[in-house]
């Protein structure tokens, strides 16, 4: 956790509106494996890490609630009974959308003063959106005393970004954000909302996170139409959900649909089949084995669920000629965003040298190495 930046936020917070903030820290998540399966009702593999929101939130002595951006040096005021959408794309959609589900719940609010910011690179598939939806409901939740429970914290979460910002996002984000543990990634079924926690030690390997400083145009829209075709490939099959069609349901019903959704409902078929899998190879210690699935993984992603992106591709190929990486695929929602690594350590300083040095002279761009820690879920830290 940044300690500087929790002193920046609250010092902040203090010069502009006085008094002895709440702050939160709320995490970003990594996924093991299982990518595009939440939605589907499906198993993934999340861990929350310690990078991620710091806010300080307490009530207003005005009728205004402020929010202030911190990393942006933006600011916006709004009055609770008249919260109108801000522009496609703005972070205030996030915060506002919480505020919307609360109030639809008929939870009482009075104005508050929020200043937030964070360590989470925006649009590295790091879920720095559910970081800070979830970081507002858990502060609004206890400032106010509303008594809810993590678990309808971070269904509020999520109905803010499918019903304010407009992306039909899974529970995976928030509830790694929200449930994590130090130390642990937990295998999540999506259906039953239940984490079995894994302790992890990967011994003489170690995660890398690679990001390629790109977020391609189309991620949300995309996004959004392969969650439509998952949604309806099920229905075809007569089923509630993709988790419950297998690849022998799947091609009785191949003739009805397109080749390339038949490719997509076959990926997330087969990714839910590998994350179970790579849960089977931790505990019998075969890291090889959870390296090929990971790349299994990543190949599907790119060639059949096409949410990959050039530059991801570039990296996890660099990765597969390396003899020290065992694992490597892209992360989150695609098109851009991290590549997850599983790579020797002894190696590591050398594999990250040669492939960012490739990198740039690929896409005349810098792309960013992150080391992360595995965290505790959002939570109260002064």
């Amino acid at each position: 956790m940044n300690s500087k930046l929790i002193r920046d936020i609250n010092l902040s917070f203090v010069e502009k509106f006085g008094g002895n903030p709440l702050l939160i820290f709320s995490p970003g998540r990594i996924n093991l494996i299982g990518e595009h399966t939440d939605y589907n009702d499906g198993f993934v593999f999340p861990a929350a890490i310690d990078k991620g929101i710091i806010m300080a939130v307490q009530q207003s002595n005005t009728d205004l609630c402020t929010i202030v951006a911190y990393d942006k040096k933006e600011s916006y005021t709004f009055y609770l009974d008249d919260i109108q959408l801000v522009k496609s794309g703005a972070w205030q959609n996030y915060i506002l959308g919480v505020i919307v589900e609360l109030q639809k719940r008929d939870f009482e609010l009075n104005p508050f003063n929020i200043v937030f910011g964070g360590d989470i690179p925006i649009g590295a598939g790091l879920s720095s959106s559910a970081a800070l939806e979830n970081s507002i409901v858990f502060g609004l939740n206890d400032l106010f005393q509303l008594g809810i429970s993590k678990k309808e914290m971070i269904f509020i979460s999520q109905k803010a970004e499918h019903n304010f910002v407009g992306v039909k996002c899974g529970i995976m984000d928030m509830y790694a954000s929200m449930f994590g543990e130090e130390n642990e990634f937990l295998l999540l079924d999506c259906r039953t909302i239940e984490a079995e926690p894994f302790q992890i030690d990967f011994g003489e390997y170690e995660l890398v996170l690679i990001n390629t400083n790109v977020k391609h145009s189309l991620a949300d829209s995309a996004y959004n139409d392969r969650r439509m075709v998952c949604s309806n490939i099920a229905q075809i099959s007569g089923k509630k959900a993709l988790r419950d069609v297998n690849e022998e349901d799947l091609l009785s019903i191949k003739e009805l649909v397109s080749e390339e959704d038949y490719q997509k409902a076959l990926y997330v078929i087969q990714e839910i089949e590998r994350t179970q899998l790579a849960a089977k190879a931790l505990v019998n210690n075969d890291l090889l084995r959870l390296g090929n699935l990971i790349y299994e993984s990543h190949k599907g992603l790119q060639h059949q669920y096409k949410v990959s992106c050039e530059e991801l591709d570039f990296l996890v190929d660099r990765a597969k000629e390396s003899k020290t990486v065992i694992g490597a695929r892209m992360m989150g929602g695609g098109f851009g965003g991290c590549t997850l690594n599983l790579i020797a350590k002894s190696e590591t300083e050398k594999f990250i040298a040669y492939t960012t040095k490739e990198y740039k002279e690929k896409f005349n761009r810098d792309c960013s190495v992150y080391q992360v820690h595995l965290s505790k879920g959002t939570h109260i830290i002064g």
